[in-house]
């Protein structure tokens, strides 16, 4: 009956079409739905009994005891929201169920034929919700926390049977075009009611509390308020009810402490405990050692263990992804028969024309609701992703093998953690994308079918096509992208080395070299980012000219099949091929992210199967079952596995409790490796390798975190004053300690750069000290430290406080050999000698030699700084970002001529687009007759103006990705030459880990996300105002409310961004601890694993991941909150918009251009969310530019070259150093570490520097090289007033051998000579002089020897000959020798001395030395205290005075080897 009424008022000619339309309802007719319901209602009740009757017997076996008791004490119940809400809901259900029944009996509407089914399934109804309601009352007395299952599974079925009632509902009232009755308005009211219960059901918390009278509870909860205030970090998403949760109103709170004030980051409150990194990385912990017992331990999967992990969560997100795709396909679906109801509106009741509009209202309501929760799951999935894989790679960088640290650079383990799983995550995001797309193309595909029949077939093809273009743009986008990770990584490594190194460039002035090096690096990186670039651009041109090329296709081929193309057809297709444009472009994207994710996640996953550090290497042995501490028998290790020969062979020994054993030997023999085998630290060949008891150790290169002292020396212990007194004046630091202004709270710039070589020394010697071993490996402890300090060490420490201690030490000053109970002679990685100070004399087979070495040096004898607090928090901007950030970024490129060209295609785009549809709106009919203008000719002016919008964008997208990438490339120009000419006070205060945040992550935003953000600011303003211009067009009166509605996102904007701001600030700066805190815990892995503190760093960094987590957590939640709100505006005008239409009375309106102003308005929320949103996501982004401008405008040093004042090419000829009334602070605000300076250093002589620890002769040396400038007087070199003339021309005259020995990586050649001035027979010649010739030539590869980072494969003695090396190359008038034999022994010490006196004998070497015989042979002999010349004159002059400095100096270094040789005897 009903086809037929339809066939008759649509005529014969659509009656193929038609029947396809009207077929589908037929599945899901009134008697299945019917018949459906009381299967369901069946179930549900015979579920309730068997429940109630196991409830019945299990009481009556239990008896009434229990019971009695509650009864005897009653507590009052507080009733959440949901709790509340079921039971309206569930009232409101029977109540209309009860409606239904009463009304049975008058037939009306889509009802099944059959009164049987109905009658019996409205009774059932009645009795389930009834007792629904009954359960829900015994639920609050029995004070349930959760609703039963039985019940959330009846509203979950009560919901899905609800919404196909509607469905028949309104396809009834469509198809029939009749009037609402009450029968339809009870359904609607029960099915918004079963929305709500889903919600309930889902959410699954009852909100049910015990609540206690006021009167008592009252000062509770004043102490509670007053707690809370103390403790502001709550976790507001964890306590949020259901609506909430939905509305996203959980962050009020937080929105009205950012209005106030800008945000601090103890005001975030704390993440949820499912989103907190030690919950995730325990979690991760065990999905990956799930999938090594079921794969194994080689082929488990990172991506199996992911799945796991994210597997529950990524199924929620799935479901709402998908309910929001589908409702999206609503609105195309009921366009042609609004455009219908408009053009027969006279034969129609305006209850179906509202109807039309609740319809798109209310799928437009889901849309958005589900879309919101979709997004901020994924957000959320991608935080908990991010958090579970750093914490993962920070492990794994704990425990690496030697040989795997030397295969991954800090760069790319740093890259590992902030660039690939930021990759990962991102794909968490488009993971949703793989469910939604096959959704939208099948809904398009329906919709298209529904109104152009066969034509849907072309639509489909076409789709296609498009699709299938992108899959080999994404391959190519795959390839570029990986080689930008590749070019990232290069550039990362060397600015991290060079930011590492920086004092060693500048002192070598190499500075502009590696500045040249970086920007080669970033020209590589910058090409692959233009063809990256240009091919975003070319997918964005397909992007938007994907509906255009869809609908002309589509329209042509049903021309040529003779469907007839009416204004309504034309307006759902346009609308469909709109949302098709979604798919389309998501598609290639989704592949693009893929391949992005699966490189990076390869990446990860190669590092974490890395080897590791093996945990059978020692053996722990318990002190009850041996007398020995160490024991080492038949020991080969090796640090390169790819080696033929072992590092070290044959290694036995036996240390028994309470020895003290040296190690001593030439460079490069193997000492430290020696201790490194005791660690576990190298790969154990054969043997065996047994301790008992704890050990600490001390490294040969000064291992300190950033922190304060104290800090450093508790290294996790707890605080105790007496054992920590002791400590330090063992150490010889109480002395410092008085000098620093905060005691030892001083704050230590990174790497403890502003303290000297001998405060980090005793530094690191205290936190063994503190640690309270058994086992002490001491690695040369007393090569940074002055010989007063030296033997106060030796005597308090090693043999004071340690003397009961079992210890290892290395060392090359044999003054402290005699004291020894062992003494090891290490030659070629073996254990040449053995024994006591006076056998190993007696055997007379090398051990000589060293001791030989030191009395020649101590015959020579008898015949002749302040603290501050340096890194200061990191700079942070409040309030919004100013108007001259954006300036700057925009007119950065040829004062941004650019800008309003962009805007200008984007604009034409935008006309061009509009009149297209305009058209055919205009020129369509809107029935099926032969249109005026001919279908040829309307679709002629479509496809030219189509085409014309096409070319338009790809203008725009191609002149966005020029403007982008030179803007970018100039402001990272800029930052670099900032921050490489910045002074080294820059450095000292600046973590490396901020700098390298902003070249990192920050300049990777500008590279590919800011310009297109920014863009999409003006275009996505341009789309809303087309969108508007359209609707007003149609019905002025949209401005009526469109203008306040416009007010009221603006305030919500306004509202939003204060607290957003803050937080993307927050999570900017939280982020570098992390990469810090990384770097650190890497270069000082072996002294973390020797404390075995492995688990305290890894927890440190889970709260650094933590404190990240929750201004990022907030941050992305403030974006739903804010799209929420402007969703539910804009779906408010589109309702106005569509009842404004519906009411307007006939005539007054074009039924084709209202269709077309629906189809606008269909996007409407999107579009003006997306105004908002683009906004507030360019701010955020725009950070990046501030963070990296404020790196633009450092303070610079001087320049490098004044042309106006260049010295003579053989300057300095002479090398007279004149100092006059120098003086030099660090901070205005404290005094001078150098007070009132004169003196002259005669050329062609040798002057040696000599005074206590923090006396100021480094700050004399850097002041020479221009590091610190004077705050008051002159150095004048050759006549030459250095403040004069340039950094560059000054310091590449002068040679210096740094304190601390720095090799870059690369090659012996690129060490030695980086800026290739010499040839390779100057530098054999270098070599051959600094006792390194044998060793390179023994290499294959010669003077293109690999240099790993660091130099970690060569000793540290063997990089100071490097670096002497380095000075004999450059042949300079003036030499400084800054602690320069500190790492080498006694014999290596005497040759490097004879060279530099025979290779600088006419020239002026200034030598700081704490061993005091290599400055006894000076010509004069400075000594500095507390910042002034307290002595300076010739050695025997100053030996003369018996009271002088240098005098007491001499008597304590040429008698403390027999007062060590008589204290070991005293101890034994």
């Amino acid at each position: 009956m009903v086809r037929e009424e339809i066939l008759r008022s649509f005529g014969a000619s659509n009656l193929r079409f038609l029947q396809f339309r009207v077929a589908w309802p037929e599945i899901i007719s009134s008697c299945h739905w019917e018949d459906a319901s009381i299967i369901l209602q069946l179930g549900f009740l015979c579920t309730v009994l068997l429940h109630f009757i196991r409830n019945s017997v299990e009481s009556h076996c239990r008896g009434r005891n229990k019971v009695k008791n509650v009864e005897k004490y009653p507590t009052g119940l507080r009733s959440g929201l949901s709790y509340k809400l079921s039971i309206i809901c569930s009232i409101l259900v029977l109540c209309t169920h009860c409606l239904m029944l009463l009304i049975l009996q008058s037939k009306s509407g889509a009802q099944c034929e059959s009164r049987v089914p109905v009658l019996s399934s409205r009774i059932m109804q009645v009795v389930s919700w009834a007792i629904t309601l009954i359960a829900l009352y015994r639920i609050r007395n029995r004070k349930y926390i959760k609703f039963p299952w039985i019940l959330r599974i009846w509203w979950t079925s009560s919901f899905l049977l609800s919404l196909v009632r509607a469905i028949i509902d309104v396809h009834y009232v469509i198809t029939n075009r009749d009037h609402l009755r009450v029968q339809e308005y009870a359904n609607a009211v029960s099915f918004l009611a079963c929305i709500c219960l889903l919600g309930v059901s889902i959410r699954g918390s009852t909100g049910i509390a015990p609540s206690i009278s006021n009167n008592t509870t009252e000062p509770l909860l004043n102490g509670k308020t007053e707690k809370n205030s103390e403790v502001k970090r709550d976790c507001l998403y964890g306590k949020a009810t259901l609506f909430q949760l939905v509305t996203f109103s959980w962050l009020n709170s937080l929105f009205e402490t950012g209005i106030k004030k800008p945000l601090d980051q103890d005001e975030v409150p704390d993440v949820d405990i499912k989103d907190s990194a030690s919950f995730l990385s325990q979690y991760f912990n065990e999905c990956l050692e799930h999938t090594k017992d079921k794969d194994g331990p080689t082929r488990s999967s990172i991506y199996k263990a992911i799945y796991i992990f994210a597997r529950k969560k990524a199924a929620i997100n799935a479901v709402f992804a998908v309910t929001s795709a589908g409702t999206s396909y609503v609105g195309p679906y009921l366009i042609n028969y609004f455009v219908d109801f408009l053009n027969e509106k006279k034969f129609r009741s305006l209850g179906f024309g509202y109807l039309l509009a609740l319809g798109f209202l209310g799928a437009k309501l889901i849309e958005t609701i589900a879309q919101r929760q979709w997004i901020f799951g994924a957000r959320q999935l991608g935080l908990r992703l991010r958090a579970a894989l750093i914490s993962h790679i920070y492990k794994k960088g704990l425990i690496l093998s030697s040989q795997s640290r030397q295969s991954c650079s800090s760069g790319e383990i740093i890259n590992y953690m902030s660039v690939d799983v930021q990759r990962i995550t991102d794909f968490i995001w488009y993971l949703n994308t793989i469910w939604m797309l096959p959704v939208q193309i099948s809904l398009a595909i329906f919709v298209l079918h529904m109104n152009l029949g066969m034509g849907a077939i072309i639509a489909l093809a076409a789709t296609l096509i498009v699709m299938a273009v992108n899959i080999p743009l994404t391959r190519i986008q795959k390839r570029f992208q990986t080689k930008i990770m590749e070019a990232k990584d290069d550039r990362m490594k060397t600015t991290s080395e060079v930011l590492r190194n920086m004092k060693t460039l500048k002192l070598q002035a190499w500075d502009s070299h590696y500045l040249k090096n970086l920007e080669n690096l970033r020209r590589t990186e910058h090409n692959w980012l233009w063809k990256s670039l240009r091919l975003s651009a070319l997918t964005s041109f397909i992007f938007w000219g994907s509906p255009t090329f869809i609908s002309v296709v589509t329209f042509g081929g049903c021309v040529l099949m003779g469907i007839p193309l009416t204004a309504g057809r034309v307006l759902s297709a346009l609308a469909t091929f709109r949302m098709l444009q979604d798919p389309i472009f998501n598609l290639p994207d989704l592949l693009n992210t893929i391949a992005q994710g699966k490189v990076s996640a390869d990446r990860i996953s190669s590092f974490l199967q890395e080897d590791e550090i093996k945990s059978d290497a020692v053996e722990s042995v318990p002190g009850d079952r041996t007398e020995f501490h160490i024991e080492i028998d038949g020991g080969k290790f090796r640090w390169d596995m790819e080696s033929r020969s072992p590092t070290l062979d044959e290694i036995r020994l036996v240390v028994k409790r309470g020895m003290k054993v040296a190690v001593c030997g030439p460079v490069g023999s193997g000492k430290s490796s020696l201790l490194s085998s005791i660690l576990g630290e190298m790969q154990r060949l054969s043997g065996i390798v047994r301790i008992t008891g704890s050990k600490a150790y001390v490294p040969q290169s000064p291992w300190i975190l950033t922190g304060n002292i104290r800090e450093n020396i508790l290294f996790g212990n707890p605080y105790d004053s007496a054992k920590y007194d002791r400590t330090i004046e063992a150490c010889a630091l109480t002395k410092d300690f008085e000098l620093f202004a905060a005691g030892d709270l001083t704050e230590i710039g990174e790497r403890g750069i502003n303290m000297s070589g001998g405060q980090k020394q005793r530094i690191q010697i205290a936190r063994a000290v503190y640690q309270d071993a058994d086992i002490y490996l001491l690695d040369d402890p007393f090569s940074a430290v002055d010989a007063h300090t030296g033997t106060q060490l030796f005597q308090d420490c090693l043999m004071g406080i340690l003397k009961d201690k079992t210890i290892l030490y290395v060392t090359h000053q044999v003054e402290f050999l005699p004291a020894a109970d062992l003494i090891m002679v290490m030659q070629k990685g073996r254990i040449a000698q053995a024994g006591t100070f006076e056998e190993l004399l007696k055997q007379n087979i090398g051990f000589e030699v060293l001791v030989g070495a030191h009395c020649h040096a101590l015959e020579s004898v008898l015949t002749v700084e302040s603290s501050r607090r340096l890194v200061q928090d990191e700079e942070r901007e409040k309030g919004s970002i100013g108007k001259e950030v954006y300036l700057s970024y925009l007119t950065t490129v040829k004062g941004g001529v650019l800008v309003p060209i962009i805007l200008l295609a984007q604009s034409s785009f935008q006309v061009l687009q509009i009149a297209s549809n305009y058209w055919m709106a205009w020129a369509c009919p809107t029935d099926a007759v032969e249109p005026r203008l001919g279908i040829h000719f309307i679709l002629l002016v479509y496809t030219l103006l189509a085409v014309g919008s096409s070319l338009c964008v790809l203008i725009r997208a191609s002149l966005v990705a020029i403007a982008g990438l030179l803007t970018s490339e100039k402001l990272f120009s800029n930052m670099l030459h900032s921050v490489l000419r910045a002074p080294m006070a820059f450095f000292d205060s600046t973590p490396a880990g901020r700098i390298l945040n902003r070249v990192s992550t920050d300049q990777s935003v500008l590279d590919l996300e800011m310009a297109n953000k920014l863009g999409w600011c003006a275009f996505s303003v341009i789309q809303l105002l087309g969108t508007i211009a359209v609707m007003s067009q149609v019905a002025w009166e949209v401005f009526v409310i469109f203008i306040p509605v416009t007010a009221i996102c603006i305030w919500y904007q306004q509202y939003y961004i204060p607290t957003a701001r803050e937080l993307a600030r927050l999570a900017g700066i939280q982020r570098a601890p992390i990469l810090h805190h990384f770097a650190e815990s890497l270069a000082g892995a072996a002294t973390i694993r020797a404390f075995e503190q492995q688990e305290r760093f890894a927890n440190a960094n889970l709260c650094l991941i933590d404190n990240h987590s929750r201004p990022w957590f907030h941050n992305v939640s403030a974006m739903e909150w804010l799209s929420f709100r402007l969703n539910q505006l804009s779906n408010f005008v589109f309702a106005f918009s569509l009842v404004l239409l519906v009411t307007l009375p006939e005539g007054i309106i074009n039924p084709s251009i209202a269709g077309l102003a629906v189809t606008y308005g269909i996007n409407l929320n999107v579009l003006q969310a997306s105004v908002i949103w683009n906004i507030c996501n360019a701010e955020n982004k725009m950070i990046s530019v501030e963070r990296i401008l404020q790196y633009s405008n450092l303070a610079s040093e001087a320049p490098l070259v004044i042309d106006d004042c260049r010295p003579p090419d053989n300057w300095p000829d002479i090398g007279k150093i004149c100092f006059t009334n120098l003086q030099i602070r660090y901070v205005e605000h404290l005094p001078s570490v150098l007070k009132n300076i004169t003196c002259t250093f005669p050329g062609g002589k040798k002057i040696g520097v000599v005074g206590r620890t923090g006396s100021g002769k480094s700050t004399l040396i850097q002041a020479i090289f221009r590091i610190v400038e004077p705050r008051e007087g002159t150095i004048v070199i050759d006549d030459v007033d250095i403040s004069k003339i340039g950094l560059h021309d000054l310091r590449s005259r002068l040679s210096i051998i740094p304190q601390d020995p720095t090799l870059f990586e690369g090659t012996v050649r690129g060490n030695l000579d980086p800026l290739e001035q010499y040839t390779d027979t100057a530098i054999w010649e270098a070599l051959n002089k600094c006792q390194l010739e044998d060793v390179i030539r023994q290499k294959g590869e010669k003077l293109e020897t690999t240099v790993v980072e660091n130099g970690e494969n060569w000793s540290v003695g063997q990089r100071q000959l490097f670096c002497l090396g380095r000075a004999l190359l450059k042949k300079s008038s003036i030499l400084v020798l800054d602690e320069a034999t500190a790492s080498v022994d006694s014999a290596t010490d005497g040759v490097i001395q004879k060279i530099i006196t025979q290779e600088f004998k006419d020239r002026t070497v200034v030598t700081i030395a704490h061993r005091i015989h290599t400055v006894i042979d000076s010509d004069l002999v400075l000594v500095l205290s507390d910042g002034r010349v307290a002595e300076y004159d010739t050695p025997t002059k100053l030996l003369e005075r018996e009271n002088s400095f240098f005098s007491k100096l001499i008597k304590e270094y040429s008698t403390r080897s027999q007062s060590f040789s008589s204290l070991a005897k005293l101890q034994n």
